[in-house]
């Protein structure tokens, strides 16, 4: 057979299907059909070689659940490999040269044994085979001695392995099931979940679950289990519609892609949403239903654990049982319902209660009858007074609140009770720093707050001393809840939606406004902390102005605490935490000792003086007073202040100080302020490949500028190479001498970046330009996407305008930014209103030049 001729078939077949848009619309059949024909062409391009195995599909082309782009499996089957490494050869060959560009491996009886003790994922290749052709007998054979091999001991342990290697796999890729740019295979909740289950069961009931009608593997295993009656109907239905929409999801994403490619990215997500029908914003309505599906497909896997952990562990005594009241008892850590009952939305509420306060689970019968339940309840929508007092109750609890919120979540329970929980729970919002849905990232910051319990901290010793926990838990749980209504404003809309809430569950006015002022504040903490001098009087009075009492104060900063720190791994960092402790711990002393910023700022400044040696002599003495801004004593130590002294003292040009700080490389820069200077520092580090995370400015009152930046590597986000050192300072020394052409050297690297740059950063997002009045200057918020030298950009502009930067706080947020700067002009007066819009222009131009 002409190789290059089934080579040209083979593709026109492939590429029938693949544009065939009715296959498209059904992934089970689609990825049949695709299975079928690779399966055909294997069998006619080895038609004709003599094998003394068997040759077997394995993975998802054994399943008959191959997409586009997936890996096309197989395994030769030898009772013993005796010289047949050039027949297996040949065969290889021959199907790489017909384009079938298989991945084998060669197994014999031997393996058996060896795998099921070695290798977890090697031996679940065994339980999952498809015979293509050769030794029919063989491959017979070899199934029967590979469930023959599984004992009661060794199914236990390979069941356990399973368990185990689902933690490191959810670990890896993400243990929730709301992951905004999820793994469709492996994060929880994706198709690898179900495949696990399959597995289990195939170990369990001693049987391959491939089928000679054409059908996939998971249809066929969910069709047993509907007969089995593991789940009712209706669930089977939900479990098989939720895996067709993953499943459908990955077909396109290969396609799209025109690779195997199983990372859910923003951009990807829009065009399958196109491609399934989803117009304009549509596309957030096919990512709930993903995030949907996930949920089902994740929930599922966790009764599943949970069923066979029960099985695997001996039976607990009927002497242990414990009656919890009329309908509910409890059995070790499950939770039972002692009889038939119709549960109403506030005996579900009940039984969440009894399962936050003794830290047990759900009987697996009880959590299908509460997802049924729930799903009746959606189409009553009948409210029910009692359920209230039980949902008051679990925001009581003295631990637990977290995690018995996020139970009720997975079964959907609580956007059952709380209509208005339900509009978030899926939502998202791509161009934010955010990794989670909006209810996910919730519940994560629920969560969180709760484990301040065990701290020591100041944050932890705050939420041990709080009296009313529940109304801290629900300025959390609404903290977003307005969020798909408007993003914009939706603080101020969600104050009036709690409002709303509270009444309904029964709160008196004090609790619902205490609610609604940290809802409508939850965002104002960290603006203040992350974008403004912490040493200027006038914002400091701001802030503490908020408050009526100290207490409103302690609340908002675990709010934004749990906020944060639910964002993202990255986002909560010791930047971030140290900057809101100093906001809190000045407005505190301020609110209790009733005093003013000014106050207060002098006062610290003298306690700072009167507990120095250094302070008496006269160098330390003025270089502090010339600077006059207490964040400069913070930000160095006396040793690093020592040797600022002496490099001024010397009178040298330029000195630059490197020192590592956690993930970051700090770079001190100390000169004398000229024009553009700030630009051209940011020149320096961005052609040396470097990304600015954040600046400090202080200036003393003779010219002399102390910037200092924490930079990490723009290509390994992590800190710079000792030998990189000698290049960053000779670059910074020219750029302050002027003697750098920053705008050539930027022009000659901007083609190494933008090579780069679309892995390093997806969204084009959007610009915004904000102004805020202060008693000295004018403060500009720069809000953008992050690109590389994307605060040169912005500083020499700001130069080319004629204003000038006296400080700034660069604040990075995944692939976002937000860049605060206060601004005078070449006059050293605040720009004036009428200048507002030329800025606005003038930046938001340069940065889409760079977009």
């Amino acid at each position: 057979m002409d190789a290059l001729k089934v080579k040209e078939k083979f593709f026109n077949d492939r590429d029938k299907i693949f544009n065939d848009e009715s296959l498209l619309k059904d992934p089970f059949s689609f990825c049949v059909k695709w299975s079928l024909v690779v399966e055909e062409y294997i069998q006619k391009v080895l038609k004709g070689i003599k094998l003394d195995c068997a040759i077997a599909s394995v993975g998802s082309f054994s399943r008959r659940e191959l997409s586009p782009y997936s890996d096309i499996d197989i395994m030769f089957i030898y009772d013993k490999l005796d010289g047949e490494e050039q027949v297996i050869k040949e065969c290889v060959t021959l199907l790489w040269d017909a384009g079938i560009e298989v991945s084998s491996t060669v197994r014999e009886f031997s393996d058996i044994q060896k795998f099921q003790a070695e290798d977890l994922h090697a031996f679940t290749q065994f339980i999952e085979t498809r015979y293509i052709l050769g030794n029919e007998k063989l491959y017979h054979k070899w199934n029967k001695k590979v469930f023959e091999s599984v004992t009661e001991k060794s199914q236990h342990k390979l069941i356990s392995d399973f368990f185990e290697d689902v933690k490191k796999r959810h670990d890896k890729f993400g243990d929730s099931a709301k992951v905004l740019e999820p793994n469709v295979k492996f994060t929880a909740g994706g198709l690898r979940d179900l495949q696990v289950v399959e597995w289990i069961y195939s170990l369990r009931n001693n049987l391959l679950l491939t089928s000679q009608e054409e059908i996939t593997q998971t249809q066929n295993f969910l069709a047993n289990i509907k007969k089995d009656q593991v789940l009712i109907p209706r669930a089977v239905a939900r479990l098989q519609e939720s895996y067709r929409q993953i499943l459908n999801t990955r077909n396109h994403l290969h396609l799209l892609s025109g690779r195997k490619n199983d990372r859910l990215e923003f951009i990807y997500q829009e065009k399958i949403a196109n491609v399934m029908g989803y117009t304009g914003d549509g596309w957030h309505n096919y990512m709930r239903k993903y995030f949907e599906a996930a949920n089902i497909i994740k929930r599922f896997l966790v009764a599943t654990v949970k069923r066979y952990e029960e099985e695997l562990n001996p039976p607990l005594s009927n002497f242990l049982f414990i009656e919890l009241d009329d309908d509910f008892s409890l059995k070790g850590k499950c939770i039972y319902l002692r009889h038939e009952k119709k549960l109403s939305l506030s005996t579900i509420l009940r039984v969440y209660y009894y399962r936050g306060f003794y830290d047990a689970r759900l009987e697996e019968n009880l959590r299908s009858q509460i997802i049924e339940a729930v799903i009746d309840h959606e189409d009553t929508q009948q409210f029910e007074p009692q359920s209230s007092v039980f949902f008051r109750e679990i925001l009581r609890l003295p631990r637990n609140v977290g995690k018995t919120l996020n139970a009720m979540n997975e079964l959907g329970v609580l956007g059952a009770f709380l209509p208005e929980f339900k509009e978030i729970i899926g939502f998202f919002q791509p161009g934010v720093y955010h990794c989670y849905t909006a209810d996910e990232h919730t519940l994560i910051a629920l969560n969180n707050v709760e484990k301040l319990a065990d701290e020591t901290s100041v944050l932890g010793k705050l939420f041990q001393g709080m009296y009313q926990k529940d109304v801290l838990f629900l300025a959390i749980l609404f903290h977003d809840i307005a969020k798909p209504i408007s993003l914009s404003g939706h603080e101020i809309i969600g104050a009036e939606i709690a409002n709303s809430i509270m009444e309904r569950l029964g709160y008196g006015y004090e609790e619902i406004e205490t609610v609604q002022f940290l809802v409508r504040h939850h965002l104002t903490m960290e603006q203040v902390a992350f974008r403004r001098n912490l040493n200027d009087p006038s914002t400091l009075n701001s802030f503490a102005a908020l408050f009526t009492n100290s207490e409103l104060l302690d609340l908002l900063y675990l709010v934004t605490y749990a906020d944060l720190s639910a964002v993202s791994q990255v986002v909560w960092t010791q930047w971030k935490s140290d900057l809101l402790n100093e906001l809190y711990s000045k407005t505190k002393t301020m609110i209790d000792n009733r005093i003013s910023g000014h106050d207060l700022l002098s006062l610290n400044l003298k306690e700072i003086i009167n507990g120095s040696e250094l302070y008496s002599e006269n160098s330390f003495k003025e270089h502090l007073e010339s600077i006059n801004d207490l964040s400069y004593l913070k930000h160095f130590s006396t040793e690093e202040i020592n040797r600022h002294i002496e490099e001024i003292e010397k009178g040298v040009p330029v000195s630059v100080f490197f020192k590592e700080e956690g993930t970051f490389t700090v770079v001190t820069i100390i000169t004398r302020d000229s024009e553009a200077l700030l630009s051209r520092i940011c020149g320096a580090l961005s052609i040396n490949d470097l990304s600015i995370h954040d600046a400090k400015i202080f200036t003393r009152k003779d010219g002399i500028v102390i910037d200092s930046f924490n930079v990490s590597d723009f290509r390994t986000g992590i800190k710079i190479d000792d030998n990189r050192f000698p290049k960053i300072t000779n670059d910074l020394y020219l750029a302050v001498e002027n003697e750098l052409q920053i705008t050539k050297e930027f022009n000659h690297i901007k083609s190494k970046w933008w090579r780069i740059e679309n892995k390093l950063f997806k969204r084009k997002g959007k610009i915004k330009i904000s102004f805020e009045k202060h008693d000295q200057y004018t403060i500009i918020d720069v809000y953008s996407p992050d690109r590389l030298g994307l605060l040169y950009q912005i500083t020499k502009k700001m130069n080319e305008l004629g204003l000038s930067v006296y400080f700034a706080k660069i604040s990075t947020k995944g692939d976002d930014v937000v860049d605060s700067f206060y601004i005078l002009d070449r006059n050293r007066k605040k720009i004036s209103l009428d200048v507002y819009e030329l800025v606005t222009h003038e930046l938001t131009q340069t940065i889409e030049e760079m977009l």
